[in-house]
């Protein structure tokens, strides 16, 4: 009898390990194949703007192996660090700032009548209005220092968090909130056990949206008072004619752009995986 046990417990190891190695070998299959066709599609769009290049001239597109030399040249310079570094700088600050007011607006917004009727108004109004409308203003009223273009950033940052926050807030369903109600919870509880981690997914999709206008924002904002940054390098490069280093901006912040949104999906998904972000 116990020869029994003892072979079927050894069955169903074995069995286990089987799995294991198979999902293992799926996995990595998957990685594999996934890495086959970014390299595909990276090859292809590689082509084409060679092509390109190649049909309209360098005085128009400038061709991969340019737009290389170009980043080598204002990398060794200094520039290209020193433009990512200031830009990185300002577009963290504003956002942080846009998340970490828009977020706490959102939700007495979304659970309090009164706030909302008050605030509605002003949100609905400024939010239509683009950022680069009060690049000149910001310059008159904050300088041409750090403050005008974080100041910016966070006027593009602060009302998308604020109207996703809301829109999570308004979804949480009555029964969640009855249910803690039932349960002798007090208005200050439900808020913090039920009202604020059922808004945290809205909120994580606010943070995403409001890092990408601001990306957009930066631009504007250093072309007109910036004496580094991504978009002054850009603008200088329009000065001096250089085609190649608008293309070098270009790309740069298309990679600071796609590491900034996957650090934020990696630390949102591990931290907060617990109230549904994904």
């Amino acid at each position: 009898m116990t020869a029994v046990v003892t072979g079927g417990s050894a069955g169903v190891r074995t069995a286990k390990v089987a799995e294991t190695k198979k999902r293992s070998s799926a996995r990595r299959s998957k990685i594999v194949k996934a890495t086959l066709m970014y390299a595909a599609s990276a090859a292809i769009g590689l082509g084409i703007w060679s092509f390109l290049a190649w049909w309209y001239g360098p005085t128009t597109i400038a061709s991969p192996a340019e737009v290389w030399s170009a980043a080598q040249e204002l990398w060794e310079s200094g520039v290209l660090w020193s433009s990512i570094t200031a830009s990185g700088q300002r577009i963290l600050i504003g956002w942080f700032l846009g998340v970490v007011i828009g977020a706490p607006v959102g939700i007495l917004m979304g659970r309090i009548s009164i706030v909302r009727q008050l605030l509605d108004p002003y949100i609905e109004f400024f939010r239509f209005i683009p950022p680069i409308a009060f690049v000149t203003l910001a310059v008159v009223w904050f300088g041409i220092g750090e403050t005008s273009k974080v100041v910016l950033i966070f006027y593009t940052s602060v009302f998308i968090v604020t109207v996703s926050t809301i829109a999570a807030t308004v979804a949480i369903s009555e029964n969640k909130l009855q249910a803690a109600a039932n349960l002798g919870a007090n208005k200050l509880q439900i808020m913090k056990t039920v009202v604020l981690p059922s808004s945290i997914p809205g909120i994580v999709t606010g943070a995403r949206l409001a890092m990408g206008n601001s990306f957009l924002t930066i631009v504007s904002a250093e072309i007109v008072a910036a004496d580094q940054g991504i978009g002054s390098m850009i603008w200088q490069a329009r000065n001096y004619g250089r085609i190649d280093w608008t293309f070098v901006g270009i790309i740069v912040l298309g990679i600071m752009g796609f590491i900034f949104d996957r650090i934020l999906r990696i630390l949102s998904s591990r931290y907060l995986a617990r109230y549904g972000v994904k």
